[in-house]
Formats: C-alpha cells, sequence, structure tokens
C-alpha cells in the first residue's frame, strides 16, 4: 500500500492536537501549583500580621505590668534597701528578657518552612514525570 498525501497531514494534526493538549495539562498543572503557592503566602502573612498583633498587645500590657511592679517593690523598700531592690528587679527583667529569646529562637527554628506544601506537590509531580518517562 503506498502513503497517500493526506496521510501526513492528518497525523500532523493529531500530533498538534497532542502536544496541544499536553501543553494545556502542564499549563493547569503549574497554574494550580501557583495558586497553592499564593495560598500559603495569604495564610502565612495572615498569620504573621494576627501573631504580630497580639505579640504587641502582650508585650505592651507585660511591660506595663513589670514596670509597675518594679515600681512599687522600690517604693516599698525606699526607705531600707532601695538600691538592692532596684538591682533585685534589674536582675528580674534580664532574666526575663533572656527567657524570651531563647524561647523565641526555639520556636522560629521549629516553624515550618514557607511554601512547604506547594514544594511538596511539585515533587511528587516532577517523580510522577520522571516515572513515566
Amino acid at each position: 500500500m503506498a502513503a497517500q498525501p493526506g496521510d501526513d497531514s492528518l497525523s500532523a494534526s493529531g500530533l498538534f492536537r497532542s502536544l496541544r493538549r499536553l501543553s494545556s495539562t502542564l499549563l493547569e498543572a503549574v497554574y494550580t501549583r501557583v495558586e497553592l503557592a499564593r495560598t500559603e503566602v495569604q495564610e502565612e502573612v495572615h498569620h504573621a500580621a494576627k501573631l504580630a498583633l497580639w505579640a504587641f498587645v502582650a508585650a505592651f500590657a507585660a511591660l506595663m505590668a513589670l514596670f509597675m511592679a518594679a515600681l512599687t517593690i522600690v517604693f516599698v523598700f525606699w526607705e531600707t534597701h532601695r538600691i538592692i531592690a532596684a538591682l533585685a528587679v534589674t536582675v528580674l527583667f534580664v532574666a526575663i528578657a533572656v527567657a524570651a529569646a531563647l524561647i523565641t529562637a526555639r520556636k522560629l527554628r521549629s516553624k515550618p518552612a514557607l511554601l512547604e506544601a506547594t514544594l511538596s506537590e511539585l515533587a511528587r509531580d516532577r517523580d510522577q514525570l520522571r516515572s513515566g518517562l
């Protein structure tokens, strides 16, 4: 059987149709991953903003309470041991600051990486593409 002149154009159009479908599928996969990344970034920004606001409120209230407590302690011992009272309050503040710094450092190390879900999905996609080739 001899090849007909129209056969090449049919196979070429089928190839282009397949390539178009493949590129469409790849584009949809990339779009889905970018949407996931965008959602993760938005969630992270909202979480960080809420955390920062409440941390500021808590820190301000705690600082005001500590300041008033320090003044009260110094005033109570004003006539007898004001220097010792002031030093004791200062040492307490330093201890609180060091403890807070250590807790903050530990929490920062234990936080999950940014875009972790997106990267794991992309890795899964990459592995599936490699296994299919």
